[in-house]
């Protein structure tokens, strides 16, 4: 069983050392421990770093494409390079590495296909009690969207199994944390949950500039989200109450024309013949939705058997090495360094 452990990096030449030295080389249960560093356009000396501590995996960005990209493209050179379980920590040290074992000893017991380390946020003391907050608030949405109970949803310390990344599709550009839960609980991925202490803050977060702006795009990435998996959660409840609001008005304007006064409120019948067709409006995206759900389904298991012959190293082809400026990686190995 092979571990690849990836390290996406944006200008870490400082704290990449205090990674790397604190990754296992062995793991009970696992034959080979691989570190692939995600260079998403560095512009200091991090893969330099990261050659002079061994590492022989990098996958280069020729600019920044941000942390969901940076997952995938790491991802996929782990899986075409025979990972059994891909492990995702970050360059900034804010993970305790030495928990990676913890990390993957679920999945290859055989017992869980996803396992996310729980930050125990609470408890880390450069985090404000309005991000506390936050942070505790988008876990129970993404829960609610998903059907599972962890306890830190937004961690990026995870471990995957080869099979749940063949399931898994990471469409947004911002951050795949949440993304890939809703998409596991919907799947009926088994997912379990590791505390650990987090290492003291090394740097302010390059993810985003405030945490109004992380708020607003993981809102946006649970929504989104919602609308694949769940559409009747919020068009289903927006029609809803759009119908009964608007039978409000045509109330208002019947007790007025039984009391002989009709003639001066057709403004209700206006407001709520406009509430009425708001609500017909989402009964009718729903039932798109609905369609659109169901040939997503079919095109993801597609992609899923497209997925394991791909991956399967028997198949593959020898590796070769592309590059297209600010779009695609460039890969590299001990081979064609």
């Amino acid at each position: 069983m092979k571990v690849f452990v990836q390290v996406p990096c944006l200008n870490e030449e400082e704290t990449l050392p205090l990674v790397l030295q604190s990754i296992p080389r062995e793991i009970p249960g696992v034959d080979s421990v691989e570190i692939l560093i995600i260079d998403d356009g560095s512009t200091d000396r991090t893969i330099e770093v990261a050659k002079e501590h061994g590492v022989k995996h990098f996958v280069r960005h020729a600019r920044n494409m941000g942390l969901a990209r940076s997952f995938r493209d790491g991802v996929d050179y782990a899986l075409s390079h025979g990972a059994d379980i891909v492990v995702n920590t970050d360059g900034d040290n804010q993970y305790p590495q030495e928990r990676i074992p913890d990390l993957v000893a679920p999945i290859v017991a055989g017992r869980a296909d996803i396992v996310i380390a729980d930050r125990q946020t609470s408890k880390i003391a450069h985090f404000s009690a309005f991000k506390k907050l936050m942070q505790n608030v988008g876990s129970k949405v993404v829960n609610r969207a998903a059907g599972t109970k962890l306890p830190d949803a937004a961690s990026g310390f995870r471990a995957y199994s080869k099979f749940s990344l063949y399931r898994l599709n990471v469409v947004t550009q911002f951050s795949y944390c949440m993304e890939t839960i809703i998409q596991a609980g919907n799947k009926r991925l088994r997912i379990e949950s590791v505390p650990v202490t987090t290492n003291p803050k090394t740097r302010e977060s390059r993810l985003f500039k405030n945490i109004w702006q992380h708020m607003f795009k993981s809102g946006l990435a649970i929504v989104r989200s919602f609308l694949m998996f769940k559409p009747y959660v919020i068009l289903g409840w927006l029609g809803a109450i759009m119908f009964f609001a608007g039978l409000i008005p045509f109330i208002r304007f019947f007790v007025f024309w039984v009391q002989g006064e009709g003639a001066g409120h057709i403004q209700s019948l206006i407001l709520g013949s406009a509430m009425l067709v708001g609500g017909l409006l989402s009964l009718a995206l729903l039932v798109i939705a609905d369609l659109l759900r169901t040939n997503r389904v079919l095109l993801e298991d597609q992609l899923e058997r497209i997925k394991e012959i791909q991956y399967d190293t028997r198949l593959l082809p020898p590796e070769s090495v592309d590059e297209t400026p600010n779009s695609m990686p460039k890969r590299e190995t001990a081979e064609n360094q």
